[in-house]
């Protein structure tokens, strides 16, 4: 093998050692918004009053942002919307669609705006 040939496989090795870490870009983003819309929806929740304990409850299954948000009926539409967003972000971040996963985000971020 010659000298020049060496030097591509090495170059080609390193390439590819390299493209994990530019795979999951999105993956803070969608973690930190995450975190902001948890944040929205608990606080939402907790501001129309008491309700009646739902089933789920009763049967003593944890609540889940999803879970609140659906609760809420109507005034949980918007954070509906935005966990599924969330979600195609990641299945895009696992993709490696950046393209999807950043216009997910953005959808996502507008309902907490």
């Amino acid at each position: 093998m010659t000298s020049i040939a060496k030097c591509r496989a090495a170059l080609f090795v390193l390439l590819c050692a390299t493209m994990p870490a530019h795979a999951g870009s999105c993956t803070d983003d969608i973690a930190q918004t995450q975190a902001q819309l948890d944040l929205a929806i608990e606080k939402d929740a907790g501001s129309h009053g008491w309700k009646p304990e739902s089933l789920n409850a009763l049967r003593n299954h944890q609540p889940t942002p999803r879970s609140l948000a659906e609760s809420e009926g109507n005034n949980g539409v918007g954070f509906t919307d935005a966990l599924d967003s969330l979600d195609r972000a990641r299945t895009a971040d696992s993709t490696g669609d950046i393209a999807a996963c950043s216009r997910e985000i953005a959808r996502a971020r507008a309902v907490l705006r």
